[in-house]
Order: structure tokens, then C-alpha cells, then sequence
């Protein structure tokens, strides 16, 4: 790993870590380690480590060896049932990380780090839009401003730097990731034709017609790590999206194409309630349709769909910062959905 760049992905198993691996992969230049709870099959350039962030003991002892580290890409998450709960353990796992790394790690040139939207306050209800990085804080708490304060404290009087990557929704290929709306859409959809009925957005009347944003997976990669690389980028956060903005009521008809199956008008309901009967359904899928054997738990989180489709105002953030920097990568949000619902359908993880 001499004269290489080292990359610590930390939550390697999610649909932004996956794709980030994927991304340094190809560029040849990378050494990468991935760390997640489940661990992961190691290739040439790609060595996993399951760890427990949480716990100080089990994170120093796994990283121990990791000497070599130059940039840290952070994009752990855990949930749990209300906002203040979030706090402690997401902070806690940036916390051990960069404890455990920092001091062995001589050659450590960046810490990047993913947060959101919910930066903005985007998670609470109407807020200033189009969000900009130097809009004002709201009331605590809030994870990702803690996660944020962090690393300006830890980054004081050192040679490292540190960026702040904001996506919209993302979305891109991954299964057991609760924040994955691609997933929830296309399984949604395969359920929905499966069972002879239409697609009907599920979400508050007024979100079928609000301005929304998505961020594609691989184009969040790609800047994450020009973040991490641009000197200019240095102790800086930055918005991260698709360039566009659309409205479900004319992106649905799209996803119900695709589907090819009737869509029908919004109807407002509970996907964490009118899903959770359908793992039998699922299973039959599975056995007639030769899907990939994945559990009806890990297959989508419903309740992230709700979150999502229960936005009844304007969900967008200026994006011009980046390009501003030298970021101009952009994505076609409609081609988006297509491709990644192909890929899903071709790894055989919907019909």
C-alpha cells in the first residue's frame, strides 16, 4: 500500500458506502478498506473488516493495523425510534472511528463526511428553500451538526482537513439499507403488479405536487471523493445532487411505465402498515419468478418510503456551490429510476 491512497470506507454495506467502493475500485488509484457491522468478500483491492463502532474496545482493536489510512469516507448509520435518540450512537461511531484511526494513521490527509438535508431542517417540516451550506442552524438536536462541530473541534492545530457532503435522497442499488427510496419504489411497484392493481402514490396530497430531488448514488461518489481530493474543498460542506427537480405527479406515470402497469390517483396510507402482511406474497415470488432469496426484512423499509412520500412541501437545496469549485457532474433524476430499476431486475432482485 506504499505511495497509494488508503481509503477507510465506513459504512461499507449502505447504498452510499457500496457505491463509493465501487467508484474508488474503478479508478485504479485506491487502496480501500470497508467497514460495517456484516463485513463483506474481499477482492485486490478491497479488504473488509466487520466492527462494532459503537464500542470503543472492539473499534480500536479492529483498526489497529490500519496505519496506512489517508482519507476517512464516513457514511455510518444507525437508527433508532425518535430524532434526540439519534444523536448518541451516531456520534459515538464518528467518534471511535477517527479516535481509533487518527493517532496511528501519520499519513491522514481528509475526513469526509456524509450528513443531509437534515441539516436544513428538511426532516421537521416546510423550511427555507432552495437550502444553502451557510443557511442558519435550527433547534437541536440534530445529529449531523453534532457529527459536523466534531471534526472542526478535532481539526483545529492539525494537517488533515475535513469536508461536509449534503445529498438529497439517494438512491442506487443496495439491499438492507433503510434509506434506500429506489428499493422501496420498485418493490412497491413489483408488488402492486403482481397483486393486479394499480400504482398509486401512497404519500400526503400535497407531496404528489411538491418540487423534490434525488441524488444518484454513483454521482454522489464521484463527488465525495473530489471533495476529499480538491484542496480548494478543504473544511468545506456542499450540497450534492442530481442538478434537476421534478414532482412525483409527473415522475409516477414514468415508474408506473416501466412497470407497465396501470397507475392510478394518489391514495394517502400507511406503507409501514399496508405492507407488513405481504411477506407471503413475496416468498411466492421469490419460488415462482426465481428471484434472489432476500428476507421480506430486509427487502425495503416501508416506513423510510412514508418519511419520504410524507414530504407535502418543497424538498430542494442549491447545488451551485460545488459546481462553483469545479464539480459539473450531472443526472437525468427520471433515466435515474429506469436504470437503476433495470439493474435491479437483472440482479434478479425484483420481477
Amino acid at each position: 500500500m506504499t505511495g497509494k491512497k488508503v481509503a477507510l470506507v465506513v459504512g461499507a454495506r449502505g447504498v452510499i458506502g457500496g457505491n463509493l467502493i465501487d467508484h474508488l475500485e474503478a479508478t485504479g488509484s485506491w487502496q480501500i478498506i470497508g467497514l460495517s457491522r456484516r463485513g463483506g468478500t474481499n477482492s485486490e483491492r478491497v479488504q473488509h473488516i466487520s466492527v462494532d463502532l459503537l464500542d470503543p474496545i472492539d473499534t480500536v482493536d479492529k483498526l489497529s493495523g490500519l496505519t496506512d489510512i489517508t482519507h476517512i469516507f464516513y457514511a455510518a448509520y444507525q437508527d433508532r425510534p425518535t430524532w434526540a435518540e439519534l444523536v448518541e450512537p451516531n456520534v459515538a461511531m464518528l467518534v471511535n472511528t477517527v479516535s481509533a484511526i487518527e493517532p496511528i494513521a501519520k499519513k491522514l490527509e481528509h475526513i469526509s463526511l456524509m450528513q443531509g438535508y437534515k441539516v436544513y431542517g428538511a426532516h421537521l417540516g416546510p423550511f427555507k428553500t432552495p437550502a444553502r451550506e451557510n443557511d442558519p442552524p435550527h433547534m437541536p438536536p440534530e445529529f449531523n451538526v453534532d457529527q459536523q462541530q466534531f471534526l472542526e473541534d478535532r481539526q483545529r492545530g492539525k494537517d488533515w482537513t475535513w469536508s461536509a457532503i449534503r445529498p438529497s435522497v439517494v438512491c442506487g442499488v443496495a439491499l438492507g439499507n433503510p434509506m434506500n427510496l429506489a428499493l422501496v419504489i420498485a418493490v412497491y411497484a413489483t408488488l402492486s403488479k403482481q397483486l393486479g392493481i394499480p400504482l398509486r402514490f401512497p404519500g400526503k396530497p400535497g407531496a404528489y405536487s411538491s418540487l423534490i430531488e434525488m441524488t444518484d448514488a454513483g454521482l454522489l461518489a464521484e463527488a465525495t471523493v473530489w471533495a476529499a481530493t480538491t484542496p480548494a474543498c478543504a473544511n468545506q460542506a456542499f450540497n450534492i445532487n442530481n442538478g434537476d427537480l421534478f414532482r412525483w405527479q409527473h415522475m409516477w406515470p414514468k415508474i408506473a411505465e416501466f412497470f407497465e402497469i396501470e397507475v392510478a390517483p394518489p391514495l394517502p396510507m400507511s406503507m409501514d402498515v399496508v405492507m407488513a402482511d405481504k411477506e407471503p406474497l413475496w416468498d411466492s415470488m421469490i419460488r415462482e419468478s426465481g428471484l434472489r432469496r432476500t428476507p421480506y426484512a430486509d427487502v425495503s423499509s416501508w416506513a423510510f418510503g412514508d418519511f419520504v412520500f410524507g414530504w407535502d412541501y418543497d424538498v430542494i437545496a442549491d447545488g451551485s456551490k460545488a459546481r462553483r469549485f469545479g464539480f459539473h457532474r450531472f443526472v437525468d433524476t427520471e433515466e435515474m429510476f429506469l436504470r437503476i430499476f433495470t439493474d435491479m431486475r437483472a440482479r434478479k432482485l425484483i420481477a
